[in-house]
């Protein structure tokens, strides 16, 4: 969804509803306290209408992230309609071109602009329909500049870009993390780690051989994920619907779901790497440093509560600090609300104006839904971090699709894949609250 696609006026009243909802909210968890106090338990009336409140919150506030959601992304749509700027469009049609280009070993493809993107998207759509044996003369030239050696095409411009904004809208870690699209099978780095070592001398001391720093290389290769979604040649013949569209979304949900998991929790093998996998500590690389709250499944009692989280965001050094963001999921978020600082305030803030995101202890939120819930002993539930420097995404080219009318007649296959990696490449700019005794 891009910015021109939102209802600003509801995000408008979301803030506005927010702002009042958060009120009551206060004022029902206040009453809360006071029932606990004084009867050492909670009417259950009150509880159920603190939890319909911020379910409530928590539905109006995702409005609100939509948008500022929109102004993060790294990506323009290629339909030439919803675009902001019309320069950044042009460079990343040249720039897909050009690794298209370098993927099949050609030299670069001059004057692939926004409109020769748009003639291969009307190809590309008529090609999952009927097949290339059914295209004229025009749309086959089109089609060709994204056609593989083995005969695969790669998803249009326009596809890939929509493909790549259902990722973003379901796997925030995209907004906030680093991403890189390459052509080869991985990325590689250094890790600059080692210090210069130096010494004192007189004039005319001696002065003996001093250390000199290593490099360190990481790597992070592209894991593949596959879809095969089929359809009946008659479908395809007499479908009123954008069959194009259609594919590009189901394919769209099962790649951002299985890459969402995986930026968060995946093993590293056959998948990307998530960056609640690492063990605990401080050296680095290969440990995240990790608090924990003194309590199983819970928080400290008020006003202790808010203690941990103050120190995540000084254990950040300055420059991460600047640019650093709490990650939870709502289940978290929802006890989060409830905290309050040692002169009663809230630590939690709702969203001041369309496009802000909501704030903890004055730093953004982003809700990662892949997260585990706070009331589980042990679970890593809050993260604070620079996810541009502390997470790496890698795409490899874009979505490819092959299609196969042979192998399941009557029904014609859609087999599309794509290439994702993803790691902690800064494990200093980043640590994790574990909900432990």
């Amino acid at each position: 969804m891009s910015t021109g696609e939102i209802d600003l006026s509801a995000v408008t009243k979301a803030v506005a509803e927010v702002k009042s909802g958060f009120e009551q909210f206060k004022e029902a968890a206040e009453a809360r306290e006071k029932e606990l106090l004084k009867k050492g338990d909670v009417d259950p009336l009150l509880e159920e209408k603190l939890q319909k409140i911020n379910a409530d919150l928590d539905e109006k506030q995702k409005i609100i992230d939509q948008l500022y959601a929109s102004t993060k992304r790294k990506s323009l749509s290629f339909d030439g309609k919803s675009v902001e700027n019309e320069a950044e469009l042009e460079q990343k049609v040249a720039a897909w071109a050009a690794a298209v280009a370098r993927h099949r070993g050609l030299p670069e493809i001059s004057g692939f602009g926004v409109e020769e993107a748009v003639s291969y998207k009307a190809a590309f759509s008529r090609y999952l329909r009927k097949d290339d044996k059914v295209l004229s003369a025009d749309e086959a030239k089109a089609l060709s500049v994204g056609s593989d050696p083995d005969g695969g095409y790669l998803v249009d411009p326009d596809t890939s870009g929509r493909m790549v904004m259902k990722v973003y809208e379901t796997s925030p870690i995209r907004q906030y993390a680093s991403v890189q699209v390459i052509a080869t099978d991985a990325l590689e780095g250094l890790f600059d780690l080692d210090e210069a070592g130096y010494g004192w001398t007189g004039e005319t001391g001696t002065r003996s051989e001093t250390t000199t720093p290593e490099l360190k290389k990481w790597r992070i290769p592209v894991h593949e994920m596959y879809a095969e979604p089929r359809a009946t040649q008659k479908l395809l013949d007499d479908a009123s619907v954008n069959v194009e569209s259609w594919l590009a979304d189901k394919v769209a949900d099962r790649f951002a779901r299985a890459s969402n998991a995986a930026f968060v929790n995946g093993t590293g093998v056959d998948q990307p790497r998530g960056f609640l996998t690492y063990d605990g500590g401080t050296t680095n690389p290969g440990q995240i440093k990790r608090f924990t709250t003194g309590v199983n499944g819970d928080f400290a009692a008020d006003p202790n509560g808010a203690d941990k989280l103050i120190d995540m965001i000084h254990y950040l050094k300055a420059p991460y600090r600047a640019r650093a963001a709490f990650a939870m999921n709502r289940t978290t978020l929802g006890g989060v609300r409830l905290l309050k600082d040692s002169e009663g305030r809230m630590l939690w803030q709702p969203s001041i104006a369309a496009g802000q995101p909501s704030t903890l202890l004055g730093y953004p939120v982003a809700g990662f839904e892949d997260m585990p819930n706070y009331t589980v002993t042990d679970a890593l539930a809050i993260a604070f971090a620079d996810w541009a420097e502390m997470y790496q995404i890698v795409d490899r080219l874009g979505i490819r699709t092959l299609r196969d009318p042979y192998t399941a007649k009557p029904y014609v296959k859609f087999y599309s894949t794509a290439r994702v990696g993803g790691d902690v490449i800064n494990f200093e700019a980043g640590c994790l609250l574990e909900f432990t005794a």
